[in-house]
């Protein structure tokens, strides 16, 4: 199999994105920027009601995987889908973005492909509903050993901590990975995600994870303080690299006891915040796959991140290795 730089293992997720105003989150009772998950019911009633949208795959760590293949690299995803039209709209979709995906869909008869409905107000504030269906049902057979051991970094999603099949496939993908001598990294996802599996992250970081992304608020729930800088303090004891966004704040990354401030990418309006995250993780874990000192990899980030929020949607509207090379981030 072809060497990959990075492969990701998270939720197959299609992301359903429209517009709304503040009257039809309080009508459905959705919490402005929120994630929430729902059950089919509810997610059906909620794309009834919804005006126009777009259908695209989705779910955290496809995100970061498509735009490591926009940055020109060599992506993989392992994530669970059903045999239904959302499963085809995910599988095509990801595949045309350049990315291997060889992941069976489940058997007929299973839970349907995962979805995530964003509603994104006036301001750019997205507010999630998500229906995970069939996605957190990977289970250790599932676990492609040689997509795994292709990869210079395999990248897991923390929201798959929430059922035991998919965190057994999970420390399988990690055990892999080590065997091989690849790099396994981590997303904490949520903050909430950090609140229900807090020890268990913990222990995971010290002995398994050789590169942590989080955000402000989830590295100090996983930390349990207020101050982000003694947060900041224990994961350069817990974590051999960090990777720390702050919004309009930049990012710090956190590396053999020294801490790089990287600024944040200008962006001329901030359209749809969902995905910056995830693009940003895009950007560094490009960098360091390719051996990139760890500011470069930061600013490649910072620069798929802006280019993220200023449209709706979490996918690259234009190719980041182009914008990375008008900027002299690449060559």
């Amino acid at each position: 199999m072809q060497e990959h730089d990075v492969v990701g293992i998270g939720n197959a997720i299609v992301d359903i994105i429209g517009r709304c105003d503040e009257a039809f989150l309080a009508r459905h009772g959705c919490a402005k920027g929120s994630m929430q998950l729902v059950d089919a019911a509810a997610v059906a009633k909620l794309y009834a009601d919804m005006g126009p949208a777009v259908e695209i795959s989705g779910g955290s760590v496809a995100n970061t995987i498509v735009g490591v293949a926009s940055f020109g690299g060599q992506a993989g995803f392992i994530g669970k889908t059903a045999r239904d039209q959302f499963g085809q709209v995910f599988s095509h979709d990801i595949r045309a973005a350049g990315v291997t995906f060889t992941t069976p869909a489940a058997a007929e008869g299973s839970d349907p492909t995962g979805r995530c409905l964003v509603l994104v107000t006036p301001d750019g504030q997205r507010t999630m509903s998500t229906f995970l269906g069939v996605s957190p049902q990977l289970g250790g057979g599932e676990v492609d050993a040689a997509l795994i051991g292709s990869a210079r970094i395999v990248y897991l999603e923390g929201y798959l901590f929430d059922r035991p099949e998919a965190k057994a496939a999970f420390r399988q993908a990690a055990q892999i990975a080590a065997k091989a001598g690849r790099q396994v990294a981590l997303s904490l996802s949520d903050p909430f995600c950090v609140d229900r599996h807090r020890a268990e992250f913990r222990d995971l970081i010290r002995d398994s994870v050789d590169i942590l992304f989080a955000n402000e608020s989830e590295i100090t729930s996983l930390y349990q303080t207020a101050s982000f800088d003694e947060a900041a303090r224990q994961a350069q004891d817990d974590t051999k690299l960090a990777a720390i966004t702050r919004s309009e704040k930049g990012s710090v990354i956190i590396s053999g006891g020294k801490r790089t401030t990287v600024p944040a990418a200008p962006v001329a309006a901030v359209v749809d915040t969902t995905g910056a995250g995830d693009l940003y993780a895009a950007g560094f874990l490009y960098g360091v796959a390719t051996g990139k000192d760890l500011e470069t990899a930061g600013r490649l980030g910072s620069l798929a991140a802006a280019e993220i929020i200023s449209h709706i949607g979490a996918r690259p509207e234009v190719g980041l290795r182009e914008l990375a090379r008008k900027q002299g981030l690449l060559t």
